[in-house]
């Protein structure tokens, strides 16, 4: 293992947890080459000391799909994945990232607009109205993304 793959492995492990392959269900998370993914189908072969288990597992930030077979007893990386909401200060006109109140007071610029056209235009609607827009961000591995939007004082 070179300096730059040890280094990242390093950066990796505070962001994950292991957990044994037999213990990983379906609709939780596991990190597949590096990214964090959710379960969405997990099936077992074999028995004993020779059973493996078998995943399909798509990555919550970017949606690609990752099929991932390993021996049943083996640890697996398991990302942290935590939800944040934060209010809605402003989406600036350039569209670029918005600007969120966090529950300290402070303000919070580094998280960009959806990329599909349904959330990041719904968003933008319901902020040119007016609406009051808590914003759900979801954060792994060191990446955070807008993964849901709710309207706190619906009229």
């Amino acid at each position: 293992m070179s300096d730059e793959e040890d280094h990242f492995e390093s950066r990796l492990a505070s962001k994950t947890f292991t957990q044994q392959a037999r213990t990983i269900r379906k609709r939780g998370y596991i990190v597949v080459e590096n990214r964090p993914c959710r379960v969405v189908d997990v099936s077992t072969s074999g028995s004993g000391g020779y059973a493996s288990c078998h995943f399909v597992a798509i990555d919550i930030f970017t949606g690609e799909k990752f099929e991932y077979s390993v021996s049943s007893s083996r640890n697996c990386g398991v990302p942290y994945v935590i939800i944040t909401e934060y209010q809605l200060l402003d989406i600036p006109d350039d569209g670029g990232f918005v600007t969120l109140l966090t529950d300290t007071g402070s303000t919070k610029d580094d998280i960009k607009l959806p990329t599909d056209d349904s959330p990041r235009d719904q968003l933008k609607d319901g902020f040119n109205e007016g609406k009051d827009l808590m914003v759900s961000v979801m954060s792994a591995m060191g990446e955070e993304q807008i993964c849901g939007y709710k309207d706190i004082a619906p009229r």
